[in-house]
Formats: C-alpha cells, sequence, structure tokens
C-alpha cells in the first residue's frame, strides 16, 4: 500500500557510512534496493527510479552511539503481504540476522541492521479499514508476529524489493518527545497519530505515521555532531512549504520536494 494518497510522505533518506561498498551491497543483497547512481563517495538505491537511500561515504566520520539522537530506523514499506512473506523466505535463506519481528495491528514488521548499525524496518500495512478501534483513534501495538502464517503468504521467491517499494515512515531518536511534537507536529504540519511511553507517531492524510520518535535510549540527548548514521531526509510534498529546508531540534535536515507524478 502506498503512502502516496498523503499530502506528505518521506522520500530519500541520506545517511553517512564508513564502508561504501559494504553498505550499499546490503541494501542490494538484503533488501533487493537498485544501484541508481553514485560514485566513490556516494551510491543512491531505491526501487523504479525512485531514490529511497542515499549513502555518503565518509571513512574518516566518527562512529555515532545508539544513545545520541539520530536514525532508529529507515522503514521499507513493500506493496502486499505475499512481498513480505516472500522476502522471511528470503531472509532464512540468506541468514540474515533479523533483530525482531512484531505485529502492529496496522502493519506487520520485521526489523534488522546494516553492516553500520543503521536500523531498518521491513513492512507491509494492513488494510486501512483495520487500523482504527471502536472509538475512531489509530490503534497501535506491538505484539508477537505470525512468521509462519506470514511466509505462508508469499506467491513465489523473493526477486528484489518490488516496484511501489517506498519508504513507509522513518523512526528517529530524540532527546525529548514534547520538543518534538512541537517541531513535527505544530511546525511541519504532522499530525499525532498515536503514543507508546516515550514515543509520538505523526502521520499526514490519516497513515498511521510517517514519521516517528522516541526517547528510548536517547532522552536528554542534544544537537548531534557529524559523525556516521542520518545525516536528513526529504519530505515529498503535493504543495511543499515556502520554507524548503528546515533543521530539527537534534540538527537532524530536513528538505521539502515536489512529488513527481507517475
Amino acid at each position: 500500500m502506498s503512502t502516496a494518497a498523503a499530502p506528505f510522505e518521506i522520500g530519500t533518506v541520506r545517511l553517512v557510512v564508513n564502508d561504501l561498498a559494504k553498505v550499499a551491497d546490503f541494501y542490494i543483497s538484503a533488501l533487493g534496493l537498485e544501484k541508481l547512481g553514485g560514485d566513490g563517495s556516494h551510491a543512491r538505491l531505491g526501487v523504479g527510479g525512485r531514490t529511497l537511500v542515499e549513502l555518503i561515504a565518509d571513512p574518516a566520520a566518527r562512529r555515532s552511539s545508539k544513545r545520541e539522537a539520530g536514525l532508529f530506523h529507515t522503514a521499507f514499506l513493500l506493496p502486499a503481504r505475499a512481498d513480505l512473506g516472500a522476502w522471511v523466505h528470503h531472509a532464512f535463506d540468506r541468514r540474515l540476522q533479523v533483530q525482531g519481528a512484531s505485529d502492529h495491528l496496522v502493519s506487520e514488521a520485521l526489523y534488522l541492521a546494516d553492516p553500520e548499525g543503521n536500523g531498518i524496518e521491513i513492512y507491509t500495512d494492513r488494510p486501512r479499514e483495520r487500523w482504527t478501534g471502536a472509538d475512531g483513534k489509530i490503534k497501535m501495538s506491538t505484539d508477537p508476529l505470525d512468521i509462519d502464517d506470514l511466509a505462508a503468504a508469499a506467491r513465489g521467491p523473493w526477486r528484489g524489493a518490488p516496484e511501489g517499494t517506498v519508504v513507509g515512515h522513518i523512526h528517529l531518536q530524540v532527546g525529548d518527545v514534547a520538543q518534538a511534537e512541537a517541531f513535527y507536529r505544530d511546525r511541519l504540519g504532522f499530525p499525532v497519530m498515536a503514543h507508546y511511553p516515550g514515543a509520538a507517531f505523526y502521520g499526514s492524510g490519516g497513515y498511521h505515521h510517517h514519521i516517528a520518535t522516541n526517547v528510548w535510549s536517547s532522552r536528554g540527548a542534544g544537537a548531534r555532531t557529524y559523525g556516521t548514521g542520518l545525516a536528513g531526509f526529504s519530505i515529498l510534498a503535493d504543495s511543499p512549504p515556502a520554507e524548503t529546508e528546515v533543521t530539527d531540534p537534534w540538527g537532524m535536515a530536513i528538505t521539502f520536494e515536489p512529488k513527481v507524478a507517475a
């Protein structure tokens, strides 16, 4: 299910990495992204001509700590449950180190990390009519995932990330959730769709979330200093605001870009 019906959606996530070749190969071999361009200093990876991840090489960059503000994970949304089922078989065959698997009610998700520790979620959405509870509000949880049932949904072997794969959401580590809400909700215009203890989830156009922020490992973190990990990300907008380049309270660069018709 694409998020393109929303006024805003996530475009490209930009990561600074020490070993460009190793990290790029992981996104290609583990997630099935295509190399769309680049050189010895960067690589653009995506699906169907759409760049989802840009890797920026800096062998000397400080390796970022898991306790500072930055990326929690980049979440790749597959078009259909059968696609995620096929990926489960691929992950087993490749002996990928899956770190977690959850049923979030709105979605089914598996978690892993790239060779430099950048978090990754790969997921598929449940039908939208199943996202809300009796009160009409988005209902999310973190329940055990039925891996066997998901794997049985595969209709063929994994052949790489299918057309229509997008970055469904980006999940960030921040220093303070209230401060994050003041920025992402009040300044950028993403309504809060749900809360967990220590986390807030923001969605555009009724989507369960395009952005999430948490303080689970980063409570009290200050602005980022230069190192590996998240350099910034883009937001695709039906109507980009006048201010197209902004920085959140923790120094994460955000660029608004116009959506391009398919």
